[in-house]
């Protein structure tokens, strides 16, 4: 069983020079936060950690400061989102499941991963979804929008898990703007997705608005 934390963010969109997978969230820093939840699920679980390569020396400061020690390996990183999980493929036990999570959401549920792993051994993949609450356009390319259907809408989440053999021999494919997520390489390799219910608390931190929300929900956990 394995599971790839891929960490990659700048601080930018949070007005920080630390990167936002650093910022502190309660007692310690998001990322620290989100790994403990993989080891909190299964204390054998291989955890992979891609960082980009200018910042893994502050992790490890990180980690003596906070005297974190959960068992990890850290791997280099790659220009896009998708080379850095092709790295950290390269971490992977042999067989078994391989699951793909953000590193800024630190609050998916203890459910949440439980379901993704169960039911991608039956299925082949999981990727957990929440319905949409909001009306949904769609963008045509004359500038034109056009209504959806909201039931038939589901926000993706992460952690996106796959049967080895196949996130494997997906991530072999030639790297394409049109893969913005795990599932979407999977799903261009000629694999079907299997969808499951992921959790409202497991929002990805990216905005300062977001790590308001999640110090909120944080301290009614």
């Amino acid at each position: 069983m394995n599971i790839i934390i891929v960490a990659g963010g700048s601080g930018v969109r949070m007005g920080s020079s630390v990167p936002k997978q650093f910022l502190p969230l309660g007692t310690k820093p998001i990322l620290m936060h989100t790994v403990e939840c993989f080891f909190r699920f299964n204390n054998q679980i291989n955890i992979i950690l891609v960082l980009p390569e200018d910042q893994i020396d502050y992790w490890h400061d990180l980690c003596a400061k906070y005297n974190f020690y959960l068992p990890h390996t850290v791997v280099v990183g790659g220009s896009t989102r998708y080379l850095s999980v092709k790295n950290g493929l390269t971490k992977v036990d042999k067989g078994g499941l391989v699951g793909v999570h953000d590193g800024v959401r630190p609050l998916v549920s203890q459910d949440t991963i439980r379901r993704c792993f169960s039911e991608a051994e039956t299925y082949g993949s999981a990727v957990p979804v929440m319905p949409s609450s909001e009306s949904v356009r769609i963008l045509d390319a004359d500038g034109r929008s056009r209504a959806v259907n909201r039931a038939a809408v589901r926000m993706v989440q992460t952690p996106q898990v796959f049967k080895s053999e196949v996130i494997k021999k997906a991530y072999l494919m030639p790297y394409s703007d049109m893969f913005t997520d795990d599932a979407s390489v999977v799903e261009a390799a000629g694999f079907d997705i299997h969808l499951t219910d992921g959790n409202l608390e497991n929002v990805k931190i990216t905005t300062p608005d977001d790590l308001l929300y999640a110090e909120s929900l944080l301290c009614k956990m």
